[in-house]
């Protein structure tokens, strides 16, 4: 990629005020980023979410550009990828949610459109039933090849990269500041194995530091990147739960394992479960049946009885409803428009499959027959 295209993707992170929302108008309504700076104020004003205040920042472009230029060098010299929305290699799932980061810093060597990605989260200060529920977790999912993910903290998090590793899956950490440090310091040997065996993400430049605010952030990038998300352990106001909370809302599925009744370490995930927020489960196998992730011998043959829908579901039918736009779907797409869950769409997408109403291509892409 030419550093002048690179130089105005991290401008246009680092205008103060606009965030990643309204970043995504911009790019809408002028082209690319380098059309941002170029823009007019009386065009930009006219900008969904872009007021005057905004407008008069995007005008004041000078010290953006040099910081983004001492970004460039710290880019090229530790070898980091950028992905940015607009481009190919940018996490597909990432892209149907609303909030999502405009540009994310990756170094490793993890696919992170991978047909399968689990996120592990937890308490920091898990019991010795959540740290093994964790192990027996990771390595159960081995024979499915997924992509774990989690956020390099201490406690659950930790503990799933650690597992992923010795069990030999490849595992993403999802950092809430700049690739050039590690926090916690103590889980740098971890990191430089996760770069080898999978990776380290996140949206934030280099100088950024580990701040409160930042883990929210963090946060929704693991909700977003993820199929499936589980919570281990976790207490009533746990971090956890606002990962769960993310990734209800991006229509994620999530699991929790139950707990106790009177743990404190037990009151999140059991919340979650008794408010039908997270499907409870007791093993991997639980999670690869609700996520139609087991292998289905003749699976094919055996449903080619099943008769065509003549009258379809509400469910259904807002997968049908889904394609009045476009002819071919990917499958975040349609759990995007739809508003169902992953696990819920693939299920679906498979019955009407069988039906003949509904045809698969690669790369999880759909379209109607």
């Amino acid at each position: 990629m030419e550093r002048d295209e690179i130089l105005y993707q991290l401008g246009l992170t680092l205008i103060d005020g606009i965030g990643d929302v309204n970043a995504k108008s911009l790019l809408a309504y002028c082209g690319s980023p380098k059309e941002v700076f170029k823009q007019k104020k009386a065009h930009l004003v006219k900008v969904p979410g872009i007021g005057e205040t905004l407008a008069a920042s995007i005008m004041k472009n000078k010290d953006v550009l040099k910081r983004a230029e001492e970004e460039i060098k710290f880019i090229q010299r530790y070898k980091i990828k950028t992905l940015f929305f607009t481009e190919e290699d940018y996490p597909s799932r990432l892209k149907y949610c609303s909030d999502s980061p405009i540009m994310l810093f990756y170094k490793g060597n993890a696919d992170l459109n991978k047909e399968k990605i689990v996120a592990v989260v937890g308490s920091r200060k898990p019991s010795e039933y959540g740290r093994e529920k964790t192990k027996e977790l990771v390595n159960e999912l081995k024979a499915s090849d997924v992509l774990v993910i989690s956020g390099l903290a201490y406690g659950v998090d930790i503990c799933a990269h650690k597992n992923a590793l010795d069990t030999g899956l490849e595992t993403v950490g999802v950092l809430a500041h700049g690739l050039d440090r590690i926090y916690p310091q103590l889980h740098d040997k971890i990191a430089k194995r996760m770069i080898k065996q999978g990776g380290l993400l996140t949206d934030f430049m280099s100088g950024t530091n580990p701040d409160a605010v930042n883990f929210p952030k963090r946060n929704r990038i693991v909700a977003g990147l993820c199929d499936a998300l589980v919570v281990v352990e976790s207490k009533r106001q746990g971090g956890s739960l606002i990962t769960a909370t993310i990734a209800n809302s991006y229509n994620k599925d999530v699991f929790a394992f139950p707990g106790r009744a009177g743990d404190p370490l037990a009151e999140g995930g059991n919340g979650l479960i008794k408010q039908n927020k997270a499907v409870l489960i007791e093993s991997a196998a639980d999670l690869l049946y609700a996520m139609q992730w087991e292998e289905k011998k003749d699976a094919k043959k055996k449903s080619a009885q099943i008769p065509l829908l003549l009258n379809l579901t509400e469910d259904e039918k807002k997968l049908m409803n889904a394609f009045s736009m476009k002819k071919e779907l990917h499958i975040d797409e349609i759990c995007y428009a739809s508003g169902l869950t992953i696990s819920k769409v693939a299920a679906l997408l498979l019955q009407m499959e069988f039906a003949n109403l509904i045809k698969s291509m690669p790369g999880k892409m759909y379209s109607i027959i």
